[in-house]
């Protein structure tokens, strides 16, 4: 029995010293000593060969054993994690982790909540739509009864199981939806994605964002929209940018205007970017038509409204002094890694 309680000994010292770094030298581990043909079953097999005085010493000392290998089997087990052992890791759990990098949002996703944060402090609240159309919100409603020339004007995606409906290419179909409401006064802003049938270009896409506003109520004029107007382009540009206003022509507004901005690139004085004139042209603006009033239930004898429309882009590359239209929607996160915040 001396000579066993030394071998039980030794096989412990050697279970002790065993190291596995892969998950097959585990499994070696409990082949080797907890296996049917294993040292543990071998060594509890001598049992039959204790006498009968020492035998209840003897169970005590075995079943010691046999819970030393099947604990540092479990040890083996828990210290080993896809193949590599964490003892012999040259990791460093204790350090701090690496940061991780950041992303950003998209230059358009922060130029399009400034300019609902804008309009949100003189209480516009935000209103959306869909993005498939028919006819009538996008064309009819807004005085462009079929024919009309000014349909012209904008190169349509028709859906061609159903040509009464379209790809909507302005938001002001959004507008057309919440007057139908009849829910006066209304003062809304309309953010979202539109599309034309353009080629694709520096200057053009097929798809692009805009934000519309439209305000309607009692006594509602052209000197409320200017400076609704200037309020925004002094708290998107600056103090310091000019603004002027020119005639224009839209079939949803009467009177019409197009406000143009000094250029931001070369200060007023002409470049490239605007073509030498010292002027960029930023949205369009106009009293709400009074057909468009009366085609959504609105009487225009006692209601006025202004509208305004602009594309998110042009903002954003006068913003950011971006001069490709199609990097925008590249996905370059070289590009994208440039614009931070969260506006």
């Amino acid at each position: 029995m001396e000579n066993l309680l030394q071998q039980i000994e030794a096989y412990k010292n050697e279970m002790k010293g065993y190291i596995a770094q892969k998950a097959d030298e585990v499994e070696a581990f409990r082949i080797k000593y907890l296996g049917a043909k294993g040292l543990v079953k071998e060594v509890m097999g001598e049992m039959k060969n204790v006498a009968a005085e020492k035998r209840k010493e003897f169970g005590l000392v075995l079943n010691e054993f046999k819970q030393f290998a099947e604990a540092k089997y479990d040890e083996l087990k828990a210290a080993t994690s896809n193949g590599v052992a964490a003892a012999t890791s040259t990791i460093d759990f204790t350090l701090p982790g690496d940061a991780l990098p950041l992303g950003s949002r998209h230059p358009i996703s922060l130029v399009r909540n400034q300019v609902v944060s804008i309009f949100q402090r003189l209480g516009f609240a935000v209103a959306e739509g869909p993005e498939i159309e028919d006819d009538w919100h996008n064309f009819t409603a807004l005085n462009l009864p079929e024919n009309h020339p000014a349909r012209d004007m904008q190169d349509t995606f028709y859906i061609s199981q159903n040509p009464d409906w379209l790809l909507r290419t302005h938001t002001s179909s959004v507008q057309v939806r919440e007057m139908e409401k009849g829910k006066l006064p209304i003062r809304i802003i309309c953010p979202g994605r539109v599309y034309r049938n353009e080629t694709i270009s520096a200057r053009a896409h097929c798809f692009f964002h805009q934000v519309e506003g439209l305000y309607i109520a009692e006594n509602v004029s052209f000197a409320d929209l200017k400076q609704t107007l200037y309020f925004f382009v002094q708290e998107m540009f600056g103090n310091t940018v000019k603004v002027r206003f020119r005639p224009s022509y839209f079939p949803f507004t009467e009177p019409s205007a197009e406000m143009d901005i000094s250029c931001l690139i070369c200060g007023g004085k002409g470049c490239n970017v605007c073509k030498h004139t010292g002027w960029v042209e930023i949205l369009g603006c106009g009293m709400v038509h009074p057909n468009l009033l009366e085609n959504c239930g609105i009487d225009s004898n006692k209601y006025t409204g202004f509208a305004f429309g602009m594309g998110i882009e042009r903002i954003t590359m006068l913003k950011y002094q971006i001069k490709d239209l199609r990097l925008f929607s590249e996905n370059d996160v070289r590009f994208l890694r440039q614009f931070t915040g969260a506006v």
